[in-house]
């Protein structure tokens, strides 16, 4: 899977985009550790926030009557407490004894999730706000009524600080929810990259701040405003209080809610930024792993599709140039190729191993496929490091050019001291085979033969045929090589120094005699 992958491969210290979640090479026990303690202390957290906040917006800033008298003594310091007390005890074992019998599957390493599990924990943030809310609302069914039968006016400030207090609390732990549970997100895009989304995404997320930050504080006031409107007795001082009050809470949760939700945004987009640096550095096994649920999520899973993509395009490329030649293959790639060929100026050398006919009798296959992956080592070395082509192997033969595709500035020379070069290592390396050598140059066809769906790059010419029958005569000559002499004449002056010119054959097939050349001892 890409995604699979990506969790691998990953690098760096912060693979879930943020320190606090954890190397990628951390223990499965230190990492659960880890996302208890931050998935429990950010919701504890904010239920005392969301605590402190209602009692504020009760006691100080709501209009209505003050809830610090004496005969409230028994509400204000026994059951208020009592119940919020009980409430984040609840809160905490609940929600710990169910997301670990959700997530227990997360602690094996090597464990991966089904269906039912992958579901469970795409809603474990959910089901945490659910049981938050649930507890807040209880509070709100239990106190406001307690309140109202002291005085009927806490009704409208129980139900209005409880329940903006609610929508803060269940916003930011569903925040903190998805932050802590990036690292099992994780694994449950690795297990089902294809999924379809099941967060808020980042719309939602941007909704949820605004709400939060914004719409809770906003509405507030304009409740205040509709109570001194509807004629409710709201002194300007009190007024005052409220308007500061909540827009201090606008200010300030709105700052700290917006920082969260943009680095929850930033972070894949920071991730995948960073990936796309090391692709363009020529890194093609970057990957990034994929933790957000989001549109952010199908951000970080596309460009892992796409890098591997590159990949199999970059192997397909490479295994391509090593069938045909990288020259070649670069050719190909730069221009439409299509059927026929351009004449031009070209050298070519046929070597063939002597006496390959018997050692294939003699030997099993495997042994002979091990000497001939030899042979052509040497043979392939020599030819690319004077700049020409290996064009075909054929057995236990094989042909190469040089001046095509490639443009050499003296293909002759070129081939004739490559020719050389494979002859000193023959003789010198402790080899099994022997091999004659043809060299010959002249004008040539270079181009595509074949068939449009099939077709291969191919040189045809007297040149070629001049360098097979050469390498036929060079198998019983004690040089083991032969060259025409116009191919000598052809190459530049530093290079036809390391060459004889010798007597005039008739080689078979052909009418002209031609003239041999081996090198000099």
């Amino acid at each position: 899977m890409v995604e699979g992958e990506g969790v691998k491969q990953a690098l760096g210290a912060a693979p879930w985009g943020s320190r606090l979640l954890g190397p990628a090479e951390e223990g499965a026990m230190s990492r659960r550790v880890r996302v208890q303690v931050l998935l429990t202390v950010p919701l504890i957290g904010a239920n005392l926030i969301g605590i402190a906040v209602a009692m504020v917006l009760i006691g100080v800033v709501l209009p209505g009557p003050s809830v610090f008298t004496r005969r409230l003594v028994l509400l204000n310091f026994v059951a208020t407490p009592l119940y919020a007390a009980l409430a984040l005890l609840l809160g905490m074992v609940w929600g710990t004894v169910w997301g670990l019998r959700t997530l227990r599957w997360s602690t094996d390493p090597d464990r991966i999730p089904d269906a039912e599990e992958r579901h469970a924990a795409a809603r474990v943030p959910r089901r945490l706000v659910v049981q938050q809310a649930l507890l807040w609302l209880g509070g709100m069914a239990v106190l406001t009524p307690l309140y109202g039968l002291a005085d009927p006016a806490f009704v409208p400030k129980f139900v209005l600080g409880i329940g903006s207090s609610a929508i803060v609390v269940c916003a930011n732990s569903y925040l903190a929810a998805e932050f802590a549970l990036r690292p099992v997100t994780a694994r449950v895009l690795d297990a089902a990259p294809s999924r379809q989304l099941r967060g808020i995404g980042v719309f939602g997320r941007s909704a949820l701040v605004w709400m939060l930050g914004s719409g809770t504080p906003v509405a507030l006031l304009m409740v205040v405003a509709i109570l001194a409107l509807s004629g409710v007795d709201i002194s300007t001082e009190r007024l005052a209080v409220c308007v500061l009050s909540l827009g201090g809470a606008t200010l300030v949760f709105g700052g700290l809610l917006m920082t969260q939700t943009l680095g929850a945004t930033v972070a894949p987009i920071r991730s995948v930024r960073n990936a796309l640096r090391r692709v363009e550095d020529g890194d093609l096994e970057a990957a990034v792993t994929v933790y957000d649920g989001t549109e952010l999520g199908e951000l970080q899973s596309g460009f892992n599709r796409m890098v591997l993509g590159l990949r199999e395009r970059e192997q397909i490329r490479d295994l391509f140039g090593r069938h045909v030649g990288h020259d070649v293959a670069a050719a190909a790639l730069q221009r439409n190729p299509e059927l026929g060929g351009e004449e031009l100026d070209a050298a070519a050398i046929f070597i063939d191993i002597i006496g390959s006919t018997t050692m294939a009798a003699t030997r099993p296959a495997r042994e002979i496929v091990t000497i001939l992956n030899d042979f052509f080592g040497i043979v392939v070395d020599e030819v690319e490091r004077y700049g020409g082509l290996l064009n075909k192997f054929e057995g236990d033969a094989a042909l190469a050019v040089f001046g095509t595709p490639a443009l050499l500035p003296d293909a002759a020379g070129s081939a004739l001291a490559a020719t050389r070069a494979i002859r000193q290592r023959l003789a010198s390396e402790t080899t099994e085979f022997d091999a004659g050598i043809g060299v010959a140059a002249g004008r040539v066809v270079a181009g595509n033969v074949g068939a449009h769906r099939r077709y291969e790059f191919t040189v045809i010419g007297d040149a070629v045929n001049e360098a097979a029958r050469l390498c036929e005569l060079a198998k019983s000559d004690e040089h083991r090589v032969l060259a025409s002499a116009s191919t000598v004449d052809a190459a530049a002056a530093a290079e036809q120094k390391h060459w004889d010119i010798g007597e005039s054959v008739t080689l078979r097939g052909r009418i002209q005699p031609t003239r041999l050349a081996r090198p000099r001892r």
